[in-house]
């Protein structure tokens, strides 16, 4: 897949719409149009990294920003005091279905485990 087949590239270019929560020069966040909690938003860095091992090993400062950005919109949403959840999938067996990093924040209700099916993302 090439940089301008990303689906998050195209959402940034402003090419295909998305409800947009926050945004700054290198991260977007958006609602998930296939939500698996309430509140579910993807926070996604601009310039696009295959997974979060990826990232992590380039610029982890990024790495930490997205986490920022989660914890904001956690309190935003009124889900901080409550809790959580952040999640990435790195690659296939883990549910990754769109190779750019995104990190997925999850709550507004009781989540349970994590062995309740596979979250797609």
């Amino acid at each position: 897949m090439s940089d301008m087949d990303s689906l998050f590239l195209r959402i940034i270019a402003r090419e295909i719409p998305a409800d947009v929560v926050r945004e700054n020069d290198r991260v977007i966040a958006i609602r998930d149009i296939n939500p698996q909690a309430p509140t579910h938003v993807l926070v996604v860095p601009k310039k696009r990294y295959r997974n979060a091992a990826e990232l992590a090993a380039a610029d982890p400062e990024l790495l930490a920003e997205l986490i920022t950005v989660a914890r904001d919109i956690a309190e935003q949403e009124g889900i901080a005091e409550s809790g959580y959840r952040l999640l990435f999938n790195t690659n296939a067996d883990a549910g990754q279905t769109i190779f750019h990093v995104h990190l997925h924040l999850l709550g507004g209700e009781p989540l349970g485990g994590l062995t309740g099916g596979p979250l797609r993302g």
